[in-house]
């Protein structure tokens, strides 16, 4: 069972910790991997040997955030998950060398399973990078525009560029904060939501004409497979921001992306409007995270992952069949 802290203690936690390992989730994101790097600068700031660890490759988009970074080899003494709601998410071969002994966890998810032996959750706050700055505020470090970086594109991503209802006054206040010190807000904008390879247009075609609708389209099913991605000639970074196109439909109360992973089985995303709870869904399955986004993993052929997830949706909103 964890124990629940409060970011203060969080601050007491690491100013008194050395040799730190912070660790990202899977699939990395813009909020996973903007909160564990700004939070390795700070750390490096005052002395101490900290690097950060994904078990996927970091997208190539994302290196303007570790730029300056150090990542020295060490024996963990201390580590420090940031944006995991679950050990799982780690990936198969993080979760089996650290999932067991993490000692702190930061999140922003009201479904975090407290796997670490301590836990500090807001899930008040559009990503877990506004954590991240009032910590930072609280261990005594200026903040720097190479953090202030990190912290705006983790809050930008998972706010989806402030169009998200997560994206309150207070979301951009801190993101104001970060501007000021004079970021590249601009190209980070653009790097995560406007710009796309040839290759992902191609890979969105493919997911769009296989798209369908459900209980009167309130409902949009889009899947992405191995073989898609193959012939699209796509890659781990064409990859990320998807999983938000099937909402972006005029009537689509629920929209839900099937991605097969490498082991055939599927990743599954579920974006929701107001009608809806899209971590209601995911947890009938394992699964959780917000309740306009969130996510799970289930094993099985493309149709019995398909029928799983249709079904929770119909448990979990019983709207979707009474209209």
């Amino acid at each position: 069972m964890t124990q629940h802290i409060t970011e203060q203690q969080v601050a007491h936690r690491l100013l008194a910790a050395d040799d730190i390992l912070l660790l990202a989730h899977q699939y990395p994101d813009g909020d996973t991997l903007g909160s564990n790097f700004a939070l390795c600068l700070a750390l490096q700031t005052l002395g101490k040997r900290v690097r950060v660890l994904c078990g996927d490759p970091i997208p190539e988009k994302y290196d303007y955030m570790t730029e300056g970074v150090e990542m020295p080899d060490f024996e963990p003494a201390f580590i420090c998950a940031l944006d995991v709601a679950d050990s799982k998410l780690l990936g198969p071969r993080v979760q089996e060398l650290y999932g067991h002994r993490v000692d702190l966890c930061v999140d922003h998810h009201g479904t975090n399973t407290g796997y670490a032996a301590e836990t500090c959750v807001d899930a008040s706050c559009a990503a877990c990078a506004m954590l991240i700055l009032r910590i930072i505020r609280l261990l005594g470090v200026p903040l720097t525009a190479a953090m202030a970086t990190c912290i705006y594109t983790g809050i930008a991503t998972d706010s989806g560029c402030f169009k998200y209802s997560n994206a309150d006054a207070l979301a951009h206040r801190m993101a104001a904060e970060c501007m000021d010190l004079g970021i590249p807000y601009e190209m980070i904008n653009r790097v995560n939501f406007d710009m796309k390879s040839r290759a992902r247009i191609e890979l969105e075609r493919m997911a769009l004409d296989g798209m369908e609708f459900l209980h009167e389209g309130r409902v949009a099913i889009m899947t992405i497979t191995n073989e898609m991605v193959e012939k699209s000639g796509a890659d781990e970074n064409d990859l990320e921001g998807l999983p938000p196109i099937p909402r972006q439909i005029e009537g689509v109360w629920v929209g839900i992306t099937l991605r097969q992973k490498a082991d055939g089985n599927y990743k599954i995303s579920v974006r929701t409007g107001t009608h809806a709870d899209a971590s209601a869904v995911c947890a009938l399955l394992g699964g959780g995270g917000h309740n306009r986004a969130a996510g799970c993993a289930v094993d099985g052929t493309r149709e019995e992952v398909r029928a799983a997830i249709i079904r929770a949706a119909e448990i979990a909103i019983p709207r979707l069949i009474t209209g």
